[in-house]
């Protein structure tokens, strides 16, 4: 770890939310000589990164992958002797349309591609080539997605190719959602593409991302970080006496605790800082009330067999009641999940929409007769074992002109800050774009060569 950085006056921080992004942050402020109390809510810390056991496998409660493209992480598994470890996978996509499963995984699967005539994948082509070259991402955030993908690839591409797509992702909310959310979607893949073959390289760390958070979390607590998990923040208060500092009430119904902190991070979903955080003013807690979330509901199977062999199919037909299908077992090797193919059934919901609520079974059993409609060698004798997590804020969703909407990274009510993927306004919700923002927000209010608060901005 780069622990040459300089140090700042000590102040007892308090990190709410064990996330990646609240363990970066701990990290961060470690190195500048401060003391850290990191509070879960969850038995456990990763958030949307924490793994489970899967049957007799454990892994990522959702899909994680490292992209070659993804610096910032990749910087951070090199501090924690991970980098080397990464197992690097060539990758394959696929699109399922009209009931059949496509490649589309290179320039000549491109070309044969059926759902679309010569001229329908030249305008796509285009849309996505024009995607990859755009730096400006504040005039993307201006326009309609809708807008800007028909004025490239023609309204019947649009229809057939990037209509489905994001209904399957936003629901009706695509309406609402700016041509950033495209743009970053496109960039990202473009990245993820090594630059001679123009192929997706993926990679994951052996063990997922428990073995990332265990390393994080050895690292904190071996330079006197204090975790506490099981620990929700209920209330948050300001105290004034000879120093501003912040009591916070936390912990189990009937059990709860009170402490007090010099300064505190706030890396939860926002309507969760709007309950917590009384004292925020009236146009703080508007925003964060008014931010709109995807949700998703993800169930996870250990197959005997592979599917399709691609680790993403694109859904193009309307009646599969699924975002995409995520054949992680086309990343991890088999003999990684005790001979078995991990395989990620999303489905991305509003954060208020019933589907949250429903029964596993129900669930599990749209899932199962999903996959036999689509893979006529699917049986279900091949399932070992099937769950589903459900998780209620996932992402913001990016709407017109996002960027200006947004709640500020420092917060009105003093000593407050908000670090969280809300603020993700030049890329999609994966973990290398939260440690950029990390990053980017962290010089907000803390400078390197000593504490110094800004004045409350966007």
């Amino acid at each position: 770890m780069h622990e040459h950085t300089p140090k700042t006056p000590q102040s007892h921080w308090a990190i709410v939310g064990g996330g990646m992004m609240g363990l970066a942050a701990a990290l961060k402020l470690v190195q500048r000589g401060q003391k850290v109390t990191i509070l879960e809510a969850a038995p456990e810390l990763g958030g949307l990164t924490a793994a489970w056991r899967l049957g007799d496998v454990e892994w990522d409660k959702f899909y994680h992958v490292v992209s070659l493209s993804d610096s910032r992480l990749r910087d951070l598994l090199t501090e924690l002797n991970l980098d080397s470890e990464i197992e690097w996978v060539q990758t394959r996509s696929g699109f399922f349309s009209e009931g059949k499963l496509y490649s589309l995984s290179s320039s000549l699967d491109f070309l044969k591609f059926p759902p679309l005539n010569l001229y329908q994948k030249f305008r796509l082509g285009s849309t996505i080539f024009m995607g990859s070259k755009i730096r400006d991402w504040r005039a993307m955030e201006g326009l309609h997605v809708e807008q800007w993908l028909k004025r490239w690839s023609g309204t019947s591409t649009f229809n057939k190719i990037w209509l489905p797509l994001l209904k399957s992702k936003l629901g009706e909310a695509y309406t609402r959602t700016s041509a950033g959310f495209i743009w970053a979607y496109i960039d990202r893949m473009y990245k993820a593409r090594r630059s001679g073959m123009k192929r997706e390289m993926f990679g994951y760390v052996s063990g997922g991302y428990r073995r990332i958070l265990n390393a994080l979390k050895e690292w904190l607590v071996s330079r006197g970080v204090t975790i506490e998990c099981s620990a929700p923040v209920h209330r948050m208060e300001s105290q004034s006496g000879s120093s501003s500092s912040i009591c916070i009430t936390y912990g189990a119904a009937g059990q709860e605790k009170l402490a007090s902190f010099d300064r505190v991070v706030m890396t939860l979903p926002l309507p969760s800082i709007a309950s917590a955080c009384h004292e925020l003013n009236s146009e703080e807690r508007d925003r964060m009330k008014a931010t709109e979330y995807l949700g998703v509901v993800c169930t996870s199977l250990l197959l005997k067999k592979e599917l399709g062999g691609f680790y993403v199919t694109n859904i193009l037909d309307r009646w599969v009641p699924l975002t995409g299908i995520i054949e992680m077992g086309s990343i991890v090797k088999p003999e990684k999940l005790g001979g078995h193919y991990l395989v990620y059934l999303p489905q991305y919901v509003l954060s208020d929409d019933p589907r949250l609520s429903e029964p596993d079974e129900v669930i599990h059993e749209r899932c199962l007769s999903t996959l036999e409609k689509m893979y006529p060698e699917f049986r279900r004798d091949s399932v070992t074992a099937i769950q589903t997590a459900r998780a209620k804020y996932v992402m913001a969703i990016p709407t017109l002109n996002y960027s200006e909407k947004r709640p500020p990274a420092v917060l009105s009510q003093p000593g407050l800050y908000l670090l969280n993927s809300a603020r993700i306004v030049k890329g999609n919700l994966n973990v290398n774009e939260t440690l950029d923002l990390l990053d980017e927000d962290f010089q907000q209010f803390v400078w390197p060569d000593h504490l110094k608060l800004v004045g409350a901005t966007a």
